[in-house]
């Protein structure tokens, strides 16, 4: 699943976001970046089990040259 942002405005002018595809607390960078372009701030969070699922990281591999010793 490819990771996502879903915004919803009630007509009453409150604001929901709820992230999709975002594990562990990689999904709470959002929350300034919606604050900024929506001149508002957050007031409550609730997280989903997306939010407590641990991220798998891949190893880099590296791209150092293997050169004899001379």
């Amino acid at each position: 699943m490819s990771e996502k942002i879903q915004i919803r405005i009630f007509p009453d002018g409150r604001v929901m976001a709820e992230t999709l595809g975002i594990k562990g607390e990689k999904c709470t960078d959002v929350i300034p970046l919606l604050e900024q372009l929506l001149n508002a701030e957050a007031v409550e969070a609730e997280y989903t089990e997306e939010f407590y699922e641990v991220v798998q990281v891949q190893p880099q591999q590296s791209m150092k040259n293997d050169v004899g010793s001379y």
